[in-house]
């Protein structure tokens, strides 16, 4: 009998040991791999650095289409500014202009671009 409940003391005794060793594998694990985790923290990292360079890109963006605007208030009327927006929006070319138009040439088979414009 003395055999029997030594037994289950080290029996006890192990289960509990397996069982801690169980339970903070699982909270390591979700530390590491979890929606708060180490992993989820360095996407957020990630993600903030990517949307932080494309808020300065838009910045500066912005910064330049306020000067085009302001170009163009009544107060402050670029002659050369309402010229170009003129002709882009009716597709319009004046008479004393020269336009130039290219027309591609098709390469022939074979060869690359490079090679066929020496």
């Amino acid at each position: 009998m003395v055999t029997r409940k030594r037994l289950r003391s080290v029996l006890n005794a192990l289960a509990l040991y397996v069982l801690a060793g169980l339970l903070i594998g699982y909270f390591g694990v979700n530390a590491y791999s979890g929606d708060r985790g180490l992993k989820a923290k360095e996407d957020i990292d990630r993600q903030i650095a990517a949307l932080s360079a494309e808020l300065q890109r838009l910045k500066l963006e912005h910064t330049q289409w306020e000067r085009r605007i302001a170009l163009l208030k009544s107060d402050a009327l670029d002659p050369d500014m309402l010229d170009e927006r003129a002709r882009a929006l009716l597709d319009y070319v004046d008479p004393k202009e020269l336009t130039l138009v290219f027309q591609s040439q098709p390469v022939p088979a074979g060869r690359t671009a490079a090679a066929a414009n020496p």
